[in-house]
């Protein structure tokens, strides 16, 4: 299999894939609009639910991850890109403000009250650190004009952004209430669904053959 071919496939996989998991993710989160705390994830998060700052961030992250994920998928498509210029750019803009002033706060709250210990704590930790990261390191080379490192930290960041996908896949598929304790399942999958995502972005990147930062302007932004 042909590198072209190969990412022709993962784009026209991944691509459906999105849709059809945020669409899902839009169902889930339905649930959370009454806001009564005894329903889905929060049943699991009762010593938290009375603590207003917490809940806050809740509803901040679970109201707005979605709009992340739905915006990432019209970036990385060069016709969309080379058609809908200024649109690209106000999406991106959009994605990049949701991601580094609502989510990344948000999650960092969340994640030092997360599930799985110090295990699932640490992990939810570095990805939102590595997702701040990413995220800015992309706004940075396209402002110095860098549009091949600019789409692969671009990549990155969204990798990370799915991780919410690949955790639910993960945990839907191999998660039995007899066989694992849970605590220490969710801990494991947070940076199982973070290697996986992360692995298949450098993949992608590694096939595209430019490094991640070039040594000058790209030729299409002179």
């Amino acid at each position: 299999m042909n590198r072209s071919l190969g990412i022709k496939i993962i784009r026209v996989l991944a691509i459906p894939a999105v849709v059809i998991f945020s669409i899902l993710m839009l169902k889930v989160i339905s649930q959370y609009t009454g806001f009564d705390k005894n329903v889905g994830f929060l049943m699991f998060k009762q010593k938290v639910v009375g603590n207003p700052y917490w809940m806050t961030f809740f509803y901040i992250h679970i109201f707005s991850i979605t709009l992340c994920l739905l915006a990432g998928l019209t970036q990385f498509s060069n016709r969309f890109l080379m058609e809908n210029r200024k649109l690209h750019q106000w999406i991106g803009k959009m994605y990049v403000y949701n991601i580094l002033i609502i989510n990344v706060p948000a999650c960092f709250v969340l994640g030092l009250f997360s599930n799985g210990g110090m295990i699932g704590i640490t992990g939810f930790i570095l990805q939102d650190i590595l997702w701040a990261y990413f995220t800015v390191k992309a706004v940075l080379l396209i402002k110095r004009g860098h549009i091949a490192g600019h789409k692969k930290y671009m990549i990155l960041s969204y990798a990370v952004t799915i991780t919410a996908i690949t955790f639910r896949i993960i945990k839907n598929l191999f998660y039995k209430e007899n066989l694992y304790d849970y605590e220490l399942f969710y801990g494991l999958n947070v940076w199982l669904s973070m290697a996986i995502n992360l692995s298949v972005a450098f993949f992608i990147i590694r096939k595209n053959t430019l490094p991640l930062e070039t040594d000058g302007i790209d030729k299409d932004n002179k």
